[in-house]
């Protein structure tokens, strides 16, 4: 946080006149979602075209789309992807909706069955994943689910605290995993460096079967022109002796239809042959008209760039509208900080310690629904209870401006109220 060198007087004054703010923001009955990371119905607009009818659902090679098989996905839709995923094609699977549930899979897979370089399965043995923080709470409700312990680790500007990563990995062969979302992180939009990156892949590890799980979720979401560059983890990994240590997710999500979208997974030979030894017990093969469809869409790589240019307009404006009523009403308070991401989904907004779940109530109770504190890390638990995620894209550019403007409000009413207990 900034200066908040001010005088008892002046806190009160403030505070006075935050709570004023706050009553009105009340009494309005606001009904306003920042909650969580959905694309807007003009996003999803973008996409219409891709409900369209198929003439003749047949693969480039000739496969009818409409009979069971292909449990590797179509390649020319791999074709689209495999360069923006840092993966080649004939590496990169293309299969349902959801990436999340791909990561489900691999934890299940993983717990049931033995994983390339594992010496027994992960469900006969203690397992511990790191997870930087502030981090994707979906992340972590997997592990809860299945009660694999979570280590949180500093989220830094470059990445995990590469030092505490490899002291950790080194010494505790119970530490399977790390969660990765590498660029433009879910929620600081942080893009990993290319020496965080190398660390990652190269570091010893007491576990042979360690695996980094890395969620590419925003590979292509840029909101300026300036794409931040990642360093591919996939071929680092071979470089470095590792070639079975990355399991690589993607999805067209929030790319087309995020209810009809598709996932990919990408990894090693090996690991692909152990996923899909799993994967054929649980499916004959993943829906190849839908994956059709997003190929007659996009089209390329290039079609592929030139809709997320598309979606960039639509986005663009409404990360600006955050950052400029934040600077308006907080810039110079010394209460807040907060991310002015160049990509991704979310913006961190850091409040002082110990006042983030007061401003989720707050903002709670004059109607603006907010993700809850804490959920950016570990069990819910944010040990200084001070970063809330706010979520802009699915708002009207409208609702967005007044749900943001009131949690300003909340913000200094909490602030000040802190300052002064």
């Amino acid at each position: 946080m900034g200066d908040t060198a001010l005088t008892v007087e002046e806190l009160t004054a403030q505070r006075e006149r935050a709570q004023a703010e706050y009553e009105a923001l009340a009494a309005k009955g606001l009904k306003l979602d920042l909650t969580r990371g959905k694309p807007s119905p003009r996003q999803l607009d973008l996409a219409d075209a891709i409900l369209g009818g198929i003439d003749r659902p047949v693969a480039a090679d000739g496969t009818d789309l409409r009979n069971y098989g292909g449990l590797v996905g179509l390649p020319e839709l791999r074709a689209i992807f495999a360069a923006d995923l840092q993966v080649p094609a004939d590496q990169l699977l293309a299969a349902g909706n959801s990436s999340l549930e791909l990561m489900h899979d691999a934890i299940v897979f993983a717990l049931l069955g033995t994983v390339p370089g594992a010496e027994q399965r992960w469900a006969d043995q203690e397992i511990t994943f790191l997870c930087p923080v502030p981090g994707y709470d979906r992340h972590f409700g997997i592990c809860e689910r299945y009660g694999i312990k979570m280590v949180p680790v500093a989220l830094t500007p470059e990445g995990p605290d590469m030092d505490e990563v490899e002291r950790l990995v080194a010494a505790d062969a119970s530490i399977k995993g790390i969660w990765c979302v590498p660029k433009y992180s879910n929620p600081d939009g942080t893009t990993y460096s290319a020496e965080t990156v190398r660390r990652l892949a190269a570091m010893t590890t007491a576990a042979p079967d360690f695996r980094i799980f890395w969620d590419n979720a925003y590979a292509v979401h840029h909101l300026t022109d300036e794409h931040a560059e990642l360093a591919d983890v996939l071929a680092l990994a071979a470089e470095h002796g590792n070639p079975d240590r990355v399991f690589v997710f993607g999805s067209s999500s929030k790319i087309t239809l995020a209810g009809a979208g598709v996932a990919f997974f990408g990894a090693s030979p090996a690991n692909l042959k152990w996923w899909q030894s799993h994967t054929v017990k649980r499916s004959i093969g993943p829906d190849k008209v839908n994956q059709l469809r997003h190929v007659q869409f996009l089209r390329d790589a290039d079609g592929l760039h030139a809709h997320m240019r598309n979606l960039a307009e639509l986005i663009r404006p409404k990360f600006e509208a955050v950052d400029k009523i934040l600077t308006a009403e907080l810039g110079d308070s010394g209460f807040a900080s907060w991310n002015a991401p160049t990509g991704g989904y979310f913006i961190t907004l850091r409040v002082p310690e110990g006042c983030a779940a007061d401003v989720v109530a707050k903002a709670k109770a004059a109607g603006i629904a907010l993700t809850p504190a804490g959920a950016t890390h570990p069990y819910g638990d944010d040990p200084s209870d001070s970063i809330i995620r706010i979520a802009p894209t699915y708002p009207e550019l409208d609702e967005l401006e007044a749900a943001v403007a009131g949690l300003t409000v909340c913000v200094r009413l909490s602030a000040t109220e802190k300052l002064l207990g």
